[in-house]
């Protein structure tokens, strides 16, 4: 009923000429996958409780939704199901908005967008070419992570523990040629301004600064001894010079040139690079694999000591896009290094030790911090006790100064390549001409959108088996030509989509006026999951649109807020053969407690093992299906409890006796309101004429509507607001006053807990709303003005310490002198006890607060 009539009055349509100062709200938009889940519940109720307090406060809210709706599931549902992706999408995107709107979320659905809609997709090649004028798009041949189960490229952040993130497959390395986002042009000023986002949570800030990874050290040349032509010099880029006396090999990466060089004459050594070829990329894939390697034969002295000839190996822990692709290995003080020598029985020569003298064991590799001082038994320059940073600083002096070396910058932060070797993606508006090269598509000819008539019947990427689509004149000399058919990945769409919603049905990716009025979003919400991948490409995108002359700003988002995940119970049986069989926690009948929790299957009343808490996934079964909760219980209970059952930023543990307490909490609330009207309409509020119990009433009700303003508005801390109103409630259900004024201090209470829960459970505050005498929605009304007057106290409570530990509390005036506060303290027997017989020594008072009484 009352989503009917917010629909019909298009309450939360937003107007981009509003007076009203604006407020923009945003949680992160999902993927279309089917069905909403619990963890959809949680993040889009957090950001409709702003976007309805922040309305409530007067503000014009912006609060959009929309759908990141390219990706490989769709191209897999294709192929198991014989549905084009495009049907699938659009179906789930359907099924999805339906489930959403029985949440009865303040969304503005005249703005929704899909990133697979060509409305879309030709505001983005219009970015893409937009970026590639300016310098930001590069095309080049590089080795890449190959996923073989999806058959496409991975940046390295989507390669987990060695494996595709979506396929879970072990990641191969592949030489291909491909685009790139040229964001490690942007990684100092990336990296300088996360200090300035100190509404973000601090773990996302520096994670983010971990991975951009700015480093000083030094970049020098060995001289080589027997290497082919062409190789006399091996460049290499170390963060610890000061350890270069501790040099006992060198090597380089198998995708290193002078590593190919070696392949044609040496079959050991093109068999071993193929090898590591088949690790991934990554720099989690290669800290976790063996470390190993092989000896080349040929030798490099050392800078410092051209008598010194270190062996060079080939070796599979180092990355070709890091630094030059070759280091010098310290055993002593690297542990990665360490363990490669103790494979190799190379040796280990000691640089430093404990400031203390203490003699180093080789156990492990000794590596204290930079800022630790230590003791330099073979510095490379310098005095012999020297923090590490004053020891790199003296190592680069000294290369410097004898013309071997110099200090650079460098960051750990790679280019990020975007071509994705699939159909279900955006297409790169590029024609590859064989005179004229990679020509972009001209700007009227956008968008460039995906033939329908592809198969998914063979593996690979089905846009390069369709000639029709594929081949196409160049639109530079109009010779033969082909498309690109690489899409771009799929963290492009989602780079952006924000400042879309600004202005979604503009012809160019966003108008100035209102992205300049939207922008930057005020609360965004998602999992910390996104904290480097979608969050850093949302801050390079937003700075090369600011570039290009499309936004004024730089950052994307002004406060961010990562909600917890949501857990369940796991349950499972494990069979002497074959796959293990999860069960549903509705499924089981459990009992106990923590490692003494059982349960027997309800179908047969045969056990079950107890698996612990963990996220919701679909694997093991273990997830709630948020449209029965709704079905059966309300959507305002679903949100109260997902509101109320942890903080924000903490994972929530399913418990359906917390679903059952939210439920019996509505139940309770809808018949103190009913038993209040019941009786008619309350008379007129006099606040100056009410009885003590009446006045501790409101300064009560004032006392929660202060708090529950400011943990909505400034801390978000909605279970500790919703707490406090049940407190209010327990309050309530006490106060039995039926005299005209008792009815009246009711009315405004009643009236306020409604205004202050309409936010959680919008749909039960319009019906109570409306039966407590209101004609105008709920939904309309400002939030109310706590009552400063009410807040006022004749008397308070004080705690009285007697040499600092609590011996009483006491009632004393509001505003009482110290006098007053010795004579009242000293009176409570608790507190008498302990001082008769002593002499006071010392009497201190915090008006309003405690007494300590010295003795």
């Amino acid at each position: 009923r009352w989503q009917a009539a917010w629909n019909e009055t298009a309450v939360f349509q937003t107007d981009n000429d509003d007076p009203r100062p604006k407020y923009y709200v945003l949680e992160m938009f999902p993927y279309p996958s089917g069905r909403i889940h619990m963890g959809h519940v949680r993040n889009y109720t957090m950001g409709d409780v702003v976007a309805r307090y922040k309305a409530a406060r007067g503000f014009n809210v912006l609060h959009p939704m929309g759908w990141d709706a390219f990706g490989m599931p769709a191209e897999n549902a294709a192929m198991e199901r014989g549905v084009h992706p495009a049907e699938w999408t659009y179906q789930n995107i359907a099924t999805m908005k339906r489930q959403l709107q029985s949440m009865g979320l303040s969304l503005d659905w005249s703005r929704e967008l899909a990133t697979c809609d060509p409305e879309y997709s030709a505001q983005q090649q219009r970015l893409f070419l937009d970026m590639l004028e300016a310098g930001f798009v590069a095309r080049r041949s590089s080795t890449v992570n190959w996923d073989p189960v999806d058959r496409t490229v991975l940046a390295n952040e989507q390669v987990i523990d060695g494996k595709g993130w979506r396929s879970g497959a072990p990641v191969e390395r592949r030489e291909l040629e491909q685009w790139v986002f040229r964001i490690s042009a942007m990684a100092e000023e990336l990296l300088e301004a996360i200090d300035g986002l100190t509404k973000w949570p601090e773990k996302v800030r520096l994670m983010q600064a971990n991975w951009i990874g700015r480093s000083r050290g030094l970049q020098f040349a060995f001289e080589t001894v027997g290497a082919p032509p062409g190789f006399d010099r091996l460049e290499v880029y170390t963060t610890r010079p000061d350890t270069l006396m501790g040099a006992t090999f060198a090597a380089v990466s198998p995708d290193h040139p002078l590593a190919r060089a070696l392949e044609p004459g040496n079959p050991s050594i093109a068999a071993f690079n193929a090898e590591c070829r088949r690790i991934g990329t990554s720099e989690e894939a290669l800290e976790t694999a063996e470390k190993r390697g092989i000896d080349t034969g040929i030798r490099v002295r050392h800078p410092l000591d051209p008598s010194l000839e270190l062996p060079v190996w080939v070796a599979n822990f180092i990355l070709m896009d890091y630094g030059t692709g070759a280091i010098f290995g310290c055993p002593a003080h690297d542990q990665r290094d360490l363990d490669f020598v103790r494979k190799y029985g190379l040796p280990v020569i000691d640089v430093y030790m404990a400031a203390d003298g203490g003699e180093p064991v080789h156990d492990e590799a000794y590596v204290p911090p930079k800022s630790e001082p230590v003791r330099y038994v073979r510095p490379v320059a310098g005095g012999a006790v020297m923090t590490g940073e004053e020891a790199v600083e003296a190592a680069i002096a000294l290369a410097e100064g004898q013309g071997f070396g110099h200090g650079v910058v460098r960051y750990r932060l790679r280019d990020w390549g975007l071509s994705r070797q699939r159909y279900w993606g955006c297409p790169i508006p590029i024609i590859h001409c064989g005179a004229c090269g990679a020509v972009p598509v001209p700007r009227d000819r956008l968008p460039v959108e995906l033939p329908r008539d592809v198969d998914f019947d063979r593996p690979g990427n089905p846009l390069d088996r369709h000639d029709a689509w594929r081949l196409v004149p160049c639109p530079r000399c109009g010779g033969a030509a082909r498309r690109e058919t690489d899409t771009m990945d799929t963290f492009v769409d989602s780079s952006w989509y924000f400042a879309r919603f600004t202005a979604p049905r503009a012809d160019t990716p966003t108008d100035a006026a209102d992205v300049g009025y939207w922008m930057n979003v005020d609360q965004y919400i998602g999992g910390i999951e996104h904290a480097i991948l979608h969050l850093l490409y949302s801050r390079f995108w937003t700075r090369v649109m600011r570039d290009c002359g499309l936004t004024a700003i730089s950052e994307p988002f002004r406060r961010l807020l990562t909600q917890g995940m949501v857990l369940n119970e796991i349950w499972f049986r494990k069979p002497a053969s074959g796959r293990i069989a999860y069960y549903n926690p509705a499924e089981v009948e459990a009992a106990g407690e923590g490692e003494r929790r059982t349960g027997v299957l309800k179908s047969d009343g045969e056990p079950v093992e107890y698996g612990g808490i963990g996220t919701m996934s679909k694997s093991r079964r273990n997830g709630v299906d948020p449209q029965a909760l709704i079905d059966r219980y309300g959507a305002d209970t679903a949100r109260l409890f997902t509101m109320f059952a942890a903080p924000p930023e903490h994972t929530l543990e399913w418990s359906d006796e917390g679903v059952e307490g939210a439920f019996r909490f509505m139940r309770r609330l809808w018949k103190i309101v009913h038993a209040h009207v019941q009786f008619g309409p309350a008379g007129e509020l006099r606040p100056d004429s009410l009885e003590p119990a009446q006045r501790a009433l409101r300064r009560q009700l004032h006392q929660t509507l202060a708090k529950v303003g400011d943990d909505i508005g400034r801390r978000r801390t909605f279970n500790t607001a919703i707490a406090a109103v049940m407190e209010l409630l327990n309050a309530l259900a006490r106060f039995d006053d039926r005299s005209a004024q008792g009815r009246a201090v009711m009315q405004e209470a009643l009236d306020l807990v409604v205004l202050m829960l309409s936010p959680f459970v919008p749909h039960a505050a319009h019906a109570l709303w409306q039966a407590l005498g209101h004609a105008t929605p709920v939904v309309n009304e400002r939030w109310p003005a706590v009552d400063q007057a009410a807040l006022a106290q004749d008397t308070v409570e004080i705690i009285v310490q007697v040499n600092g530990r609590l011996r009483g509390r006491v009632q004393i005036a509001a505003g009482a002198d110290e006098a007053a506060a010795r004579e009242a303290a000293l009176a409570d027997p608790g507190v008498s006890k302990f001082v008769a017989g002593q002499t006071v020594r010392k009497f201190v008072y915090v008006p309003g607060k405690l007494v300590n009484v010295v003795v």
